[in-house]
């Protein structure tokens, strides 16, 4: 027996009948139209396809305009888009995590939307992930964005989560998890600024949008957005798989409906692909940044992996430090591995995927990591400090491939060159570009990583995914130099 999820809100957030619901949207569509063409007139060429939205979520009255701009953007890929990842603040319930739906699908007065239960049983195992009724059926979040997905996409399903007590990378795991292709968009619904005068909600939500612009969620606090958990997870997606923002509205309450007295914010983005060149680009430049910051801080950062274990040694955890001491190259985010070696048998080999911590931080974490928690190994002892060796590696952004077939993954693989990232539903593995030496092969390089992700090595699926990245290294040194300083 199918399972539907009644509307909540019509008549409250938007209207209840029918045909006075569609007469409201597709209005506020037509001047988001208009405003899409009039901006595409200003700028030469065309743009890559969209790939999510930030969208408000308030009454139409009051938020409709700056969502329908959002929507509008939809309009030359709205045959294209087939699945809908949607991620809202809860309101209503106290959650744990992200919760989802048992329903198959969502009534709005213009029709039923289809639920995607195959994405949701893809991300269920994941312990953030639970199905929580309680939470959707009175929630607006997300409801109040159908009638606008169902009058400008004339066929997809719904993924549905409200997004309660989570943090930034459980938001970001579940969002690189249902990325899929041009065939899935991601929307996150949020408000700005909450009930302050006309001026101050005008500048906190100035910074907001420049936060959002920025891909810096750091800067964007509780007061900032009711949606800054999700946003957050999606920013940090965003850099991983080079999307860039650009801002659509911004205008809040006042502005739309007059009363300046106490308002609330409300802006838009859409999140593209970067443009190849300047992807390469901003790939390069970060490769040389990372190689000059091991250059200048070689000895600095190869002592501070040696205290990590000596301290680890001593204490069965890794120290604590104080970012904030470090030169500002050393506090940015990055993600690093750190590889030991005993009398030239690999001892230890731990790192990082994504950057979600100071460059500092992650490496103190995965040198202790590497020496005490290594699933293969056991832990390292003190008498195995002698004739023990280890290096460290940064690695590059995670740059998304585009991808037809096996053959075309393979073709566009450097040996030698490239780490490379898969997935399919929830199966993920990583190889660094270190295992060329070992399987020089495209074919052998790609099909043992297959396995080591639990995939058969003939595998393939419209659902597969790669990522590639490069990595900067330090060679290997001994453990009593490092720790010395005289490396």
């Amino acid at each position: 027996m199918s399972v539907v999820r009644p509307p909540a809100v019509a008549g409250i957030f938007y209207p209840r009948d029918s045909a006075g619901l569609s007469q409201t949207v597709s209005q506020l569509l037509q001047d988001g139209l208009k405003a899409r063409q009039d901006r595409s007139d200003r700028q030469s060429g065309s743009l890559p396809a969209p790939k999510a939205l930030i969208a408000p979520h308030a009454g139409y009255v009051f938020s409709g305009i700056p969502a329908a701009r959002a929507y509008a953007e939809l309009a030359p890929i709205r045959d294209t888009i087939k699945r809908v990842v949607m991620l809202g603040p809860a309101h209503r319930v106290a959650i744990r995590g992200l919760a989802t739906t048992s329903a198959d699908s969502w009534q709005t007065p213009l029709g039923p939307v289809r639920i995607d239960r195959e994405a949701i049983d893809a991300v269920s195992g994941l312990p953030q992930v639970s199905i929580d009724d309680r939470a959707h059926a009175q929630e607006h979040c997300l409801e109040v964005h159908l009638p606008f997905l169902q009058r400008i996409l004339p066929d997809f399903t719904v993924v549905p989560f409200v997004v309660g007590t989570a943090g930034r990378d459980e938001v970001a795991t579940v969002l690189d998890a249902l990325w899929g292709g041009p065939e899935t968009l991601i929307l996150i619904s949020s408000d700005l600024s909450h009930y302050h005068s006309y001026a101050e909600a005008v500048r906190m939500d100035s910074e907001t949008a420049q936060a959002i612009e920025e891909l810096d969620e750091k800067r964007i606090g509780q007061e900032q957005a009711c949606g800054r958990i999700p946003i957050s997870g999606l920013l940090a997606s965003a850099r991983q798989h080079h999307l860039r923002p650009e801002r659509i509205a911004l205008c809040n309450s006042g502005d739309t409906s007059g009363d300046k007295s106490r308002v609330v914010g409300y802006g838009a983005w859409v999140f593209r692909p970067e443009e190849d060149s300047a992807r390469d680009s901003t790939e390069d430049r970060a490769t040389v940044a990372d190689q000059a910051t091991l250059d200048r801080h070689r000895k600095e950062l190869l002592q501070l992996t040696a205290r990590s274990i000596r301290y680890g040694f001593d204490s069965n955890t890794p120290p604590s430090i104080a970012v904030r001491t470090f030169a500002p190259e050393l506090q940015q985010e990055r993600a690093t591995f750190v590889t030991l070696e005993h009398q030239g048998q690999l001892r230890g080999c731990i790192g990082s995927i994504v950057a979600n911590r100071p460059l500092v931080q992650d490496l103190v974490e995965n040198a202790f990591r590497a020496a005490f928690r290594d699933p293969r190994f056991p832990k390292l002892t003190p008498a195995e400090a002698d004739g023990l060796t280890l290096s460290l590696s940064i690695l590059s952004p995670m740059a998304p491939m585009q991808i037809k077939d096996e053959a075309d993954l393979l073709a566009q693989l450097r040996p030698g060159e490239d780490g490379l990232m898969i997935q399919d539903g929830d199966k993920r593995a990583v190889f660094l570009p270190q295992v060329w030496d070992q399987l020089p092969d495209r074919r052998d390089f790609l099909s043992r990583l297959k396995t080591k992700a639990g995939m058969p090595p003939s595998h393939w699926s419209s659902g597969f995914r790669a990522w590639s990245f490069s990595v900067n290294k330090l060679p290997p040194v001994d453990f009593a130099a490092a720790e010395s300083g005289t490396a």
